[in-house]
């Protein structure tokens, strides 16, 4: 059994027009709900074995949030630049090259191929947008990533920062 959670990266700033997209850094509200988030997660119980990144500097530094929430060290995110701007076919691609050694992984892109990508997934799904900093959770009754998109999966859980507790 994996277990695949989908973050997409917290709020980021528009301040610095001269930056580019991919450097754009996490705002106020974006370095609120990362941890606060991250918390939310860890409070689930639910063991993360590797943190997989979008090199963007909003994603990596969302998934920073969540690494150190989970006591582990920020060296250990894995970065995959196919993440960066990520079709449905640029994640299942990324999932299949995941270390089998893995049992659970967090998954940290961006709109809107995490939203395509969550819906894809989870026939039924049906999410119209994954608000900044959410969490897409399902289960996959597999023992190597690489037969991920062809697994029957389970949705455990879609949590955003402004969903009610």
């Amino acid at each position: 059994m994996k277990t695949l959670l989908l973050v997409r990266h917290a709020k980021s700033s528009w301040d610095n027009i001269t930056l580019s997209d991919f450097d754009r850094p996490l705002n106020e509200r974006g370095k609120n709900d990362a941890p606060k988030m991250a918390k939310r997660l860890r409070k689930k119980d639910i063991k993360i074995d590797a943190f997989i990144s979008s090199p963007a500097k909003r994603a990596k530094k969302t998934a920073e949030y969540f690494i150190k929430e989970f006591d582990r060290d920020k060296d250990e995110i894995i970065l995959i630049s196919s993440l960066y701007e990520a079709s449905v076919s640029d994640f299942n691609a990324a999932i299949k090259t995941i270390d089998d050694k893995y049992k659970s992984v967090a998954l940290f892109s961006h709109n809107p191929g995490i939203t395509q990508f969550a819906n894809e997934v989870v026939s039924g799904a049906d999410i119209a947008n994954m608000p900044t900093c959410s969490i897409f959770a399902v289960k996959a009754d597999i023992d190597n990533w690489k037969d991920f998109v062809k697994a029957k999966k389970e949705f455990l859980f879609f949590d955003y920062p402004k969903k009610e507790d």
